[in-house]
This record gives C-alpha cells, sequence and structure tokens, in this order.
C-alpha cells in the first residue's frame, strides 16, 4: 500500500443508561507506512469551533494498538486484549480520566488496504460508561471514490 491513504473510521458507542447507540463517522486524508512489523496511520483531525488540527497516530503492533491526539484534545490510547489501560484525557474543558478495556481487536491485511476492529468498555473517571466498537480502514487515497478536496 502507498503512502497517501483514504481513512474512514466509525465508531459506536453504546452509552450507560441510554438505549439508543451513537454513531461517528469520520473519513480523512492520511498517510500510511509499515516499519519494524508494526502499521502506522498518521492523519489530522477538524474539531468543531476549533480552527487547530487535532494530528492522530495509530499505531498497530501484533499485540496492541495506540492511538495518540495532540492538539485540541491530547491522549495516549493503549487498547490490548483482556486488558484494561488507564489514560488522561485532556480536552478544552477539563481532564478526564479514562479506562479502556478490550475484549477483541482484529486487524486484517490486504495488499491494498487495512481493516481494523475493536470492541471496547469505556471508563470515565473510573466509572462504566459505555460498550464502544470502532472500525478503521485504510486504503490507497487512488482507490478512494470521492475528494475531500474543498470547493473554491
Amino acid at each position: 500500500m502507498n503512502k497517501d491513504v483514504l481513512v474512514t473510521i466509525k465508531g459506536l458507542q453504546n452509552l450507560e443508561n441510554t438505549g439508543d447507540p451513537e454513531e461517528v463517522e469520520l473519513v480523512a486524508k492520511g498517510d500510511y507506512y509499515f516499519k519494524n512489523g508494526h502499521h502506522y496511520i498518521l492523519f489530522d483531525e477538524m474539531t468543531e469551533g476549533f480552527s487547530e488540527p487535532t494530528r492522530n497516530t495509530i499505531k498497530i503492533t501484533e499485540k496492541s494498538v495506540e492511538v495518540k491526539k495532540k492538539g485540541v484534545t491530547n491522549v495516549q490510547m493503549i487498547f490490548e486484549e483482556n486488558k484494561k489501560n488507564l489514560t488522561y484525557y485532556a480536552t478544552p474543558f477539563g481532564n478526564l480520566q479514562m479506562g479502556i478495556a478490550a475484549t477483541k481487536i482484529a486487524v486484517q491485511e490486504e495488499e491494498e488496504g487495512l481493516d481494523l476492529a475493536i470492541d471496547y468498555a469505556l471508563e470515565i473517571n473510573a466509572e462504566h460508561a459505555a460498550d464502544c466498537q470502532i472500525q478503521i480502514n485504510v486504503k490507497p487515497k487512488a482507490e478512494g471514490k470521492f475528494s475531500l478536496d474543498l470547493l473554491p
């Protein structure tokens, strides 16, 4: 797979005390590379109401997935199957302590793409907040059927 990629992220959160799951989808231009047996995905994400982007780096290893965000929000999340990891999520509105307990991590490598699926339980400030699923698809930008370029 080449360096210029299209990153599609779909998230589903089944929030505690609500019956409706919350869905989120993000599509972004990004960079992909494979180094020392690890997959790296880099892309920028804009947050509504802010002009500076948040830089996302996803590192996929044989046993874990690490997500780093730097910018408007700052966090380093580590997903490992059957293990809970704690982190602090820094937002413009304050810090949150997060617990992430992954129950499933599945990586599907293809010649011209990569699929990643993670199921995990999310705690916020030591309280169970949601059961979550995230799916990440990475494919060469040339295969994308649409453009993210803004019209003049």
